[in-house]
């Protein structure tokens, strides 16, 4: 599927009486998944354990 194929399904899903608004933010949430999971497949993502680690010294602190 193409992008402006994928971008016209997120837009068909939204109700009739969406807004230029509810379309912009459909638009970039699905952009920042797509981002965010080639980021995942190009090794760039963060393992779970050290989100975990991170997390427990924000909250400690």
């Amino acid at each position: 599927m193409t992008i402006k194929e994928i971008a016209v399904k997120s837009i068909q899903e939204l109700p009739e009486d969406a807004t230029w608004e509810d379309i912009q933010e459909r638009i970039n949430f699905v952009a920042g998944v797509r981002k965010g999971l080639r980021e995942l497949d190009e090794g760039k993502g963060i393992l779970h354990e050290k989100v975990r680690e991170d997390f427990r010294e924000w909250l400690s602190s």
